[in-house]
């Protein structure tokens, strides 16, 4: 298959990787994975995790890159060009727009939590941890959710930041940021797991995290970390394709797929370990929920030496992941109009941007202002669209994309992007034909509640 002219391509696959590794690590590996390891149980949920990653999570980013690179394509026109070569209906060329409008609505309440993270940088270098109660440290929060002008300050911020790079292209933009970003990311997270082994407690947190107790593996447990496997590698929303998309024809996508998925799941985890070694050290509560980093953390990163500083590295850390992620989450739909339309680049994202910032407004309105006004059973706009998103959409993507590579696209085709022996080629076939098919079907049951 050829190269699309004029299209873009990264320069080389560590540039791919570091991209694609940007856009999974995330808030799901820094802010949600931790948590859901201190509500589900600790070792018992980072074990069925590290098996939904392996069995679920890596067959599936497979399958999405290898769409990409086959299509030359934005998700859109790539899935509508591999549904006429494999002589099925047009239609699937939904299933890519799906995608790109499931990335822009997750931006709207991405950016506004990005934004908190900013106003937390702030926050830890001022001095405000030091010596906070716990009782501060919730009213902190509080009033950082009650303040319109704050989060719409931080909002909007977050929102430059990642228009800026997302206007200057494959190249200059998204390759020159992750290149820079995710090293950073990784080298501050060094410091700070070395930080935490000097003042933390890393042997009550390793126990916590590793030392398995099988008793706590519940059916719950073990959906709520297949749901997290898929959310934490990006996939089901075309961010991974449109990537997939610009790699050259060269690079081997099952070992790159195994490496961008080993850093991701190593970095949530090594987070995780950090996190609960000052967590214990302080004798704070590790099933603490969504609030662990901006409700807890504060706390212990204020009784602590030298904790103002590192409480700033964290949310430097965290703002990094969140950046790199919101990057991915846009580029699908600019990829759509740069090659179905004459707007430049540049245009487009600042055009989309926009739609998307005002999506936000919305958002940062529904923590305070129009806090009770619901859309669907009962959720304000945040609740709508964090369930819409990852309730609906992100699962039927993902379940989609698995069944058209698995049972649309000619064998040949898949094997000559996978380019892997029979062997490893019909274990990838039974991971996403069979495994990962019934896998999200039991997490929709699960979201849906008919599961309990």
């Amino acid at each position: 298959m050829s190269h699309t002219p004029h299209r873009s391509h990264w320069n080389s696959r560590w540039t791919f990787m570091l991209a694609t590794a940007g856009s999974a690590i995330g808030l799901g590996n820094i802010w949600k994975l931790p948590y859901m390891i201190g509500v589900n149980g600790g070792s018992a949920f980072v074990l069925v995790f590290l098996a939904c990653i392996f069995l679920v999570g890596i067959p599936l980013m497979m399958t999405e890159i290898l769409l990409g690179r086959r299509a030359q394509k934005n998700p859109l026109d790539g899935m509508q060009m591999l549904a006429i070569e494999a002589h099925k209906s047009r239609s699937w060329k939904y299933l890519g727009g799906m995608g790109m409008l499931t990335g822009l609505l997750i931006l709207g309440f991405y950016s506004v939590i990005g934004g908190w993270v900013l106003a937390y940088i702030g926050e830890a270098a001022s001095g405000t941890f030091s010596q906070i109660a716990a009782a501060q440290s919730a009213a902190n929060f509080d009033a950082l959710l009650a303040s319109p002008l704050k989060l719409l300050l931080w909002h909007t911020v977050f929102m430059f930041m990642t228009m800026g790079v997302v206007a200057h292209g494959v190249n200059s933009g998204l390759e020159k940021a992750n290149n820079i970003l995710i090293p950073s990311l990784f080298a501050i997270l060094l410091v700070l797991l070395g930080y935490s082994l000097s003042v933390g407690d890393m042997h009550a947190a390793f126990q916590f995290m590793f030392k398995p107790d099988f008793s706590k593996i519940t059916p719950v447990a073990v959906l709520s970390a297949l749901g997290h496997a898929f959310f934490s590698l990006s996939l089901g929303m075309g961010a991974v394709m449109v990537y997939g998309s610009y790699l050259q024809r060269n690079v081997s996508i099952a070992r790159t797929t195994i490496y961008i998925a080993l850093a991701d799941t190593m970095l949530g985890l090594l987070v995780g370990l950090a996190i609960y070694s000052l967590v214990f050290a302080n004798h704070l509560a590790p099933n603490a929920g969504p609030g662990l980093i901006f409700q807890t953390l504060p706390i212990a990163f204020g009784h602590m030496p030298a904790g103002s500083f590192i409480g700033m590295l964290f949310f430097i850390l965290v703002a990094f992941a969140a950046w790199t992620s919101s990057i991915s989450l846009v580029e699908p739909a600019i990829a759509w109009i740069v090659e179905n339309t004459s707007i430049k680049r540049h245009t487009a994202a600042w055009t989309i941007g926009i739609v998307v910032w005002l999506l936000g407004v919305a958002v940062v309105l529904s923590f305070n202002e129009w806090k009770e006004v619901k859309i669907v059973f009962g959720l304000n706009i945040f609740e709508t669209l964090d369930k819409l998103t990852s309730t609906i959409l992100l699962p039927l993507g993902g379940l989609l994309m698995a069944i058209f590579a698995g049972y649309f696209m000619k064998k040949s085709h898949v094997q000559e992007e996978l380019d892997l022996n029979d062997r490893i080629f019909g274990l990838w076939r039974v991971t996403n034909n069979v495994i990962a098919p019934i896998a999200i079907t039991a997490v929709f049951l699960y979201l849906f509640g008919v599961i309990k």
